[in-house]
């Protein structure tokens, strides 16, 4: 059995030459379920070394019942004995769990890296514990009171903005024939405790007096900055209500995102570098989904490379960098969240993500990058990048067609097929992250609107942008060399078929080209893994591959 060569943080050696105790192990435990999950391999030392399970440590489901013992609530492991090197290890699954999980002695840990990148077990202190809650979407603080603040605490100067807001975003309507102190208790900004109103989290974040903003959630704050080259060009440093926060924010955007004009037909359609719908809702997600335990703040950034947008943090369980578009949406602050839709600062399904990333697909620019995100915060890249005119009036063009909008699925199909030129379905897959389902509807309806073709037969088929985005795009010639070269990929596979294997020779005779073509075509079927080769130098010959996996 083949494991990993070193720890990490999903990933613990334990030595058991000396009979490993078993506090030691339910520590490992308690600290793996606490953090991101794992495996434990006992009978393997810190280098890697394979030693051995210790005879006394060879009752697998003895183990189980240990750990669920000495453990508070019992974490489930899987443990089972495998061989690696040919020597008997223990080997233990460790499950994330759901809620904060102690030794039965009451020993909370959790797992982090040092700075050599080496795994350490730690205590976790009460604040992290919040956090980890909040992570885990069992525990909302913007919804907490503050049993020290009352209702003089909040800002009726910041309450009239947010009645502004509401009246200007169209948000709900009905809040605005309530008074400032009912208008709050119906965003449960306040709340009644022993006939006292107290603020919530939410209630000081978004309408508080900044003084006592400060005092009570020094986290608060947010930077705007702007970069050119390593010199500063703006620093803003805000401890503001959010909502005046949000509104200088989106004020200063304007100042920094040029626009250019794209011209269709009769139409002139302004496009600004960054979009600023795209931007609101990514500084909703930050101000939203932040973890508020945490002494950070949200960070703006423009610079050369495009518009970045920082927050404390990393994305909740269950939410990757693969499923953004995808996993269904959830919050770290539920309350906070649901105060932005009502007064309609963000998408009110939950959606933001989806628009974010249309915003760029649909003027052919570059999409926005959350590759730099960790466990430690969210970030969000805006590349700077010039629309494509054409691909923006297709897209245009087919929408007043159908008279309806693209969803995000199928426009992240285009945007991919745009930048790769053809693609099977796993390879869709692979650079989508969509489900396979929710990939395969995505491609047939395009196929039907003639906007992707299928190439090939059910076995090798790929996908490509259709003829009439080639034509709309003015790029005819790109479409037919695409669709020469499919042709030529087709006789070739028919070829090797038919005759069982064949060399380049084979090829240039059979096909009437010339050597460099050959290679070419027959190096891009083994590249897609549909030939293989065999043989060296002269006497390489191609076969079909094999897909049995055997």
């Amino acid at each position: 059995m083949g494991i990993e060569k070193k720890e990490s943080l999903t990933v613990e050696f334990k030595s058991d030459r000396k009979r490993l105790s078993d506090s030691v192990l339910v520590d490992a435990v308690v600290a793996m379920a606490n953090t991101e999950g794992g495996v434990i391999y006992e009978g393997i030392e810190d280098d890697g070394t394979v030693t051995g399970v210790h005879p006394a440590h060879k009752d697998a489901p003895g183990l189980c019942a240990m750990v669920a013992n000495k453990t508070l609530p019992s974490v489930r492991v899987c443990s089972e004995l495998v061989d690696v090197e040919g020597t008997t290890v223990m080997k233990v699954t460790v499950p994330v769990s759901p809620q904060i999980v102690a030794t039965s002695d009451g020993r909370v840990l959790k797992r982090r890296l040092k700075e050599n990148g080496e795994p350490e077990n730690v205590p976790m202190y009460p604040f992290e514990m919040l956090s980890r809650l909040g992570s885990l979407s069992a525990f909302d603080y913007s919804a907490q009171v503050l049993p020290d603040e009352t209702f003089e605490s909040l800002d009726v100067l910041e309450i009239r903005r947010m009645r502004n807001i509401i009246s200007m975003r169209q948000g709900d309507g009905s809040l605005l024939s309530l008074g400032d102190e009912d208008l709050c208790k119906a965003l449960q900004l306040v709340r009644d405790v022993n006939g006292v109103m107290r603020p919530t989290v939410a209630g000081l974040l978004l309408v508080g007096k900044t003084d006592r903003l400060t005092s009570v959630i020094p986290t608060a704050g947010a930077v705007f900055q702007v970069m050119e080259g390593s010199s500063v060009r703006m620093n803003e440093d805000l401890s503001l209500p959010l909502l005046a926060t949000f509104e200088d924010f989106e004020k200063w955007l304007k100042g920094w995102n040029p626009q250019t004009e794209l011209e269709y037909g009769l139409l002139r359609i302004p496009v600004s570098e960054f979009s600023p719908d795209a931007f609101r809702e990514a500084l909703v997600n930050a101000f939203c989904h932040r973890d508020y335990t945490k002494l950070d703040r949200v960070r703006v950034c423009i610079s050369d490379e495009g518009l970045s947008i920082t927050s404390p943090g990393g994305f909740i369980e269950g939410v990757t960098v693969d499923n953004l578009l995808t996993v269904e949406p959830r919050g770290r602050n539920p309350l906070l969240c649901d105060i932005f839709k009502r007064l309609g600062l963000c998408e009110r399904t939950g959606r933001g993500i989806d628009r974010i990333f249309e915003s760029s697909i649909i003027y052919g620019k570059i999409l926005p990058d959350y590759g730099e995100s960790n466990s430690a915060y969210v970030r969000v890249v805006f590349p700077r990048s010039l629309p494509d005119v054409k691909f923006a009036a297709m897209i245009y063009d087919e929408e007043s067609r159908t008279n309806r909008k693209m969803s995000i699925y199928s426009l992240l199909v285009l945007s991919t097929l745009r930048s790769q030129r053809r693609c099977s379905l796993d390879e869709l897959e692979d650079m989508t992250h969509l489900s396979p389902t929710t990939l395969r509807s995505s491609v047939e309806r395009l196929v039907e609107s003639g906007l992707v073709e299928a190439r090939g037969n059910s076995r090798n088929r790929e996908y490509m942008l259709g003829e009439k985005v080639y034509k709309k795009s003015g790029m005819e010639k790109e479409y037919s060399l695409q669709k020469a070269d499919d042709a030529d990929l087709q006789a070739v596979l028919a070829l090797v078929s038919g005759k069982g294997s064949v060399s380049r020779g084979d090829v240039m005779d059979a096909l009437s080209v010339n050597a460099g073509t050959a290679s070419g075509l027959l190096s891009k079927l083994v590249g897609k893994g549909l030939l293989e080769r065999t043989g060296k130098t002269k006497g390489i010959r191609y076969t079909l591959a094999d897909k049995s996996g055997k």
